[in-house]
């Protein structure tokens, strides 16, 4: 049953977002149009549709609008990041006769809210850390961080992307990370309101991917492990988590969906969860659109959520009935990035970029563009499947090794080293480690070869056996 025609698709958003939802809209035989900002102009995205639209930001909301009615659409996708979850969109959508390809504005605002949505997992049934009501101000956040007992963690009720975020693990460091949380929450939301929930380690990061309809029928498909993380940014993702088996994947969907259901939800959304070794497991937020990690779902269910997502918002009921998952899936993603200086951003000009064959690669990179400070430094996002774990990671090891990207630093070197360490092989990963990686030995003859022919390297280096030995600085594009 479908409820609207779509023909025409604006994405208001940018780089390898933009360009995934506009593969699945042109295989759907959708018109497709586009929004780019500043130096945009002419990026990869903006010439992979049908036609794109300058707006001033892609935070510009009424000019995002503009954009979608000088191109007739009849839908919306916001990608992820930007505006995806941000509750006026949908508002905004919907009182210009335009379809939102995500959740209801309700839907969103409740579950934005990290303290209602814990209301809401609570008046579920969903289990929730133990912690605090809404804190009025410092002193009650601190007397809740007593009562509660340390460690503990100091959330912002509408924060997001570890904004507001405090780990706080001494009685003396209580009164200055609280203070933190809050100022850091006002700058980055408006919003200081906090409350403290006791910090629960060890665990994993595991989400569950839900989908519902407007005909009320909503679905779990599975689980990913986010546990790799860096300042509460994932670096690798994989599906199914090697910690759940099939029955604690039946109950944490069950509870994902009674959750998605309380919530009036509609369309893609994922319940993240905190999962301790003995198999408890504890709902921690809800974010309200496609995650940037989806495609290792759709690897092991053989779907594709952007496809489903449009039907949903046409109006379609759901036909789907996902079956366990099929192999494994693991998701690296590649930043422009220093991991020798504290995974400092970087910019620069891609001279040339190189990526594998085999495996799914996610990007919107090509030679001769620039990589600004001005946006986040995720350049692309590589998957590979395989009949196991193992063999995932394999597969990911050898993509990530023919993967090249030159003029621009990168951390790839750095995550072929991370899925090489016996933690990771082993799976024995927590929330808030990340395996010690061993320093890096790039020989001179791999650094000649890719660069040589590009950037016209002195035989003179030969004489050493490694860049590290060379005397004096060096940088790839000199």
């Amino acid at each position: 049953m479908s409820g609207r025609a779509l023909k025409t698709l604006l994405v208001a958003n940018r780089g390898e977002a933009a360009v995934r939802v506009l593969r699945t809209a042109r295989a759907m035989g959708l018109r497709t149009a586009v929004i780019f900002a500043g130096a945009d102009r002419g990026a990869p995205h903006a010439e992979a549709a049908d036609e794109a639209h300058e707006v001033p930001s892609y935070l510009d909301l009424p000019a995002i609008l503009a954009a979608a009615k000088a191109a007739k659409a009849d839908a919306i996708h916001p990608g992820w990041g930007f505006l995806s979850q941000n509750p006026r969109f949908p508002e905004a959508c919907d009182a210009a006769g335009i379809a939102f390809v995500g959740p209801p504005a309700a839907a969103m605002r409740r579950m934005g809210d990290k303290h209602a949505a814990r209301e809401t997992a609570i008046s579920a049934g969903v289990p929730v850390v133990p912690g605090s009501g809404l804190v009025a101000d410092e002193a009650a956040a601190l007397a809740a961080a007593r009562r509660i007992g340390l460690p503990v963690m100091v959330k912002a009720a509408g924060g997001g992307g570890g904004k507001g975020l405090r780990r706080i693990a001494r009685e003396e460091d209580l009164a200055a990370g609280i203070a933190a949380a809050r100022r850091e929450a006002d700058a980055a939301f408006g919003d200081g309101r906090l409350f403290v929930e006791k910090l629960v380690a060890p665990a994993r990061h595991v989400e569950i991917q839900v989908l519902g309809d407007a005909h009320g029928t909503v679905l779990s498909l599975g689980e990913r492990d986010c546990t790799l993380q860096r300042r509460f940014q994932k670096i690798v993702e994989e599906a199914p988590s090697p910690a759940v088996d099939a029955g604690l994947r039946a109950r944490m969907g069950d509870a994902a969906v009674r959750l998605a259901r309380a919530a009036g939800y509609v369309n893609a959304g994922t319940v993240e969860f905190l999962l301790q070794p003995d198999g408890t497991f504890y709902f921690m937020e809800m974010n309200t659109r496609l995650q940037v990690e989806h495609p290792v779902t759709e690897a092991v269910l053989g779907i594709d959520l952007v496809r489903l997502q449009l039907e949903v918002a046409r109006g379609d009921a759901l036909a789907l009935r996902p079956g366990p998952p099929r192999g494994h899936a693991l998701e690296a993603r590649i930043y422009a990035e220093d991991p020798d200086a504290g995974f400092l951003p970087m910019s620069g000009r891609v001279l040339s970029a190189a990526w594998p064959e085999g495996v799914r690669v996610e990007h919107a990179v090509r030679d001769g563009m620039v990589v600004t400070p001005d946006f986040d430094p995720m350049l692309a996002k590589i998957v590979a499947h395989g009949s196991d774990r193992e063999e995932a990671r394999r597969r990911l090891v050898d993509a990530l090794r023919a993967t090249a990207l030159l003029g621009v630093q990168t951390n790839v070197s750095w995550l072929l080293r991370l899925l090489e360490t016996r933690a990771f092989r082993d799976g024995d990963l927590a929330v808030g480690t990340i395996p010690e990686v061993p320093p890096e030995e790039l020989p001179l003859a791999v650094w000649a070869a890719a660069v040589a022919p590009r950037c016209n390297a002195s035989a003179e280096l030969t004489r050493y056996t490694t860049l590290w030995e060379r005397p004096g600085r060096w940088r790839i594009g000199e």
